[in-house]
């Protein structure tokens, strides 16, 4: 079987940050790297349940909701994947990322999606978690640039 793209990057030299990981026609998927790999540090499962559910809600109502075509978490559990209409440029993008982070990290409520009835784990969630780790993605995408979006090869 031919080898996926993914597989043929390097995580050991992967840092968090945002990055184009493949174009396939007009949808492009970002590696939004939360973690680094192979280093000993995870994202928790419930507050990863729980960005994915933020995460998703903000961008799936944002003006680029027509052109959100998935979010979610990686199986290693050091990121997640966001896949958007190519009409979305690289600055809208770093943009919206950084904006979804900010509504993380100040949101207060009940996290939307989370009850038996909408969610197949409904209770592995953790608003907290989440929000740690959306914090820290604010400082990390602090002046992030287009440039910054290749691998590092």
């Amino acid at each position: 079987m031919k080898r996926i793209e993914s597989f043929c990057i390097d995580h050991n030299k992967l840092k968090e940050g945002l990055y184009v990981s493949r174009i396939d026609g007009d949808c492009v998927t970002y590696d939004l790297r939360m973690a680094i790999p192979n280093a000993g540090s995870y994202l928790e499962n419930d507050g990863l349940h729980t960005v994915e559910h933020l995460f998703a809600t903000y961008v799936r109502n944002s003006e680029y909701s027509s052109r959100v075509v998935y979010f979610g978490p990686m199986g290693c559990r050091t990121g997640c994947y966001l896949i958007l209409r190519d009409s979305v440029s690289k600055e809208e993008t770093i943009r919206l990322v950084q904006d979804a982070f900010r509504f993380i990290a100040g949101f207060e409520g009940e996290i939307p999606g989370a009850t038996q009835i909408e969610c197949g784990n409904f209770r592995e969630h953790s608003l907290e978690r989440a929000k740690g780790y959306a914090r820290k993605m604010i400082q990390v995408l602090a002046g992030w640039t287009p440039e910054k979006m290749t691998y590092e090869v």
